[in-house]
């Protein structure tokens, strides 16, 4: 599960549609490499001026700034130089013209989070790539399936 975080000042995504279009935007950096749409889940997270602060400074309303903090459960890069230089390629891309076109400074960051501890509705996720996970995805939600970290058998 892809999971983001967007801290943002209240001038900015203020719209339904400005959030749908950048979330849609994240969203299909992981379909692409055939994730589950539910897997990823954007967050919104306005925060006042007052509470944002960049080298000791507060950003000001003329150059908002967004922090975002992506959090890699279903797939890891690793310490793979070439992945990670195409997923942040990715990333950049798909911020560019919410962020970087309208002028806001940004910074982006990606965890990877052990797949082991990750769960949806009590469900352990079946291996990437997996015909149970192929399911998931054509379902885009979680269903039970046998194997659990074992094997792959879908019920």
């Amino acid at each position: 599960m892809p999971l983001w975080s967007i801290y943002h000042p209240p001038s900015t995504f203020t719209t339904p549609e400005s959030k749908q279009q950048l979330a849609a935007d994240i969203t299909a950096l992981y379909t692409a490499g055939g994730l589950p749409a539910f897997y990823v889940v954007v967050n919104f997270i306005p925060l006042p001026l007052t509470n944002t602060f960049v080298g000791g400074k507060n950003p000001t309303e003329a150059k908002p700034f967004i922090r975002l903090v992506a959090e890699h459960i279903a797939v890891h890069i690793r310490e793979d130089a070439t992945r990670s230089q195409r997923m942040m390629d990715r990333i950049n891309g798909a911020l560019q013209p919410h962020i970087k076109e309208k002028g806001y400074d940004w910074e982006v960051h990606v965890d990877e989070t052990p797949r082991g501890l990750w769960a949806i509705n009590g469900l352990p996720p079946p291996p990437f790539g997996s015909a149970a996970e192929k399911k998931w995805a054509d379902l885009n939600q979680a269903v039970p399936w046998d194997g659990e970290a074992k094997g792959d058998n879908p019920k």
